[in-house]
């Protein structure tokens, strides 16, 4: 079951939590489709149509993960994402993270799936990764990033754990101008109110890096794959009239590099 409101804010006193992040712990350890003990087809159904995206993401930035030697993905879920990186970049040491230790229990589903095996799994917040200083190559998160919120602290940890001149990937974020931010926000919480949701300014993003000393680029990248018809239409407008890209909220991918 999940928490109620009271229960919520005395769980994260005790944990030294966000309420988002309790919220989204809990949502792991509960759903029925998504949880460490569930088998639901639709689940694995779901994964495998949102794997085709990363997939494609993989190929498009794949010199990135050819010339590394060891990668950790932040905001893994179920971990499915490292499992499709260990089968296509074997010689890769992996290394899968989330916030919830009940969503990361799920890896070995996906490493049968993907006949792969992530080499370490890890529960920790995006911000408190347990790895030591420039012991990773490449960092990366898929559909991630904008549940971390804490961005100032999460790329100043992600900094500390790249080697230098590593890279940090966010692939396929839901981003949009400062104008849109409050319209944006509530469409995406609409659309999944069981976990709370974020959108991504990307200048902002940007900024960030930019002052705690990464190299920082972003890439609009619409997609039509596993969307709604409404959707479909929308991102296949984007696709078409590239300006709009600019103004309207798009899916973005981030390039961070550290000097």
């Amino acid at each position: 079951m999940y928490l109620a409101s009271g229960e919520v804010e005395l769980e994260c006193a005790m944990r030294g939590l966000s309420r988002e992040q309790l919220i989204e712990v809990e949502f792991w350890r509960n759903s029925l489709t998504e949880g460490p003990d569930s088998g639901a087809v639709d689940n694995i159904l779901h994964k495998c149509a949102e794997a085709r995206i990363l997939l494609r993401e993989l190929r498009m930035h794949s010199s990135f993960f050819e010339r590394a030697s060891i990668v950790l993905e932040l905001g893994a879920g179920q971990a499915w994402g490292s499992a499709l990186v260990k089968r296509e970049f074997p010689h890769l040491v992996t290394y899968a993270s989330d916030i919830s230790p009940d969503a990361v229990r799920s890896v070995t589903k996906w490493e049968r799936v993907f006949s792969s095996k992530v080499d370490h799994v890890l529960s920790c917040p995006s911000n408190k990764i347990p790895l030591e200083d420039e012991s990773v190559d490449l960092v990366f998160c898929f559909q991630a990033a904008h549940h971390f919120r804490a961005h100032r602290s999460t790329l100043l940890e992600i900094r500390r754990v790249l080697k230098r001149e590593g890279f940090c990937l966010y692939l396929q974020e839901p981003c949009c101008l400062r104008f849109w931010y409050p319209l944006a926000y509530w469409r995406v919480n609409r659309k999944r109110p069981e976990v709370p949701e974020d959108v991504i300014v990307h200048r902002k993003l940007v900024a960030i890096a930019e002052e705690i000393g990464f190299s920082a680029s972003y890439n609009l990248v619409p997609h039509t794959m596993n969307r709604g018809p409404v959707e479909t239409l929308y991102y296949a407008l984007l696709g078409w009239a590239k300006p709009l890209r600019y103004f309207l909220p798009c899916s973005s991918d981030f390039i961070f590099f550290k000097k």
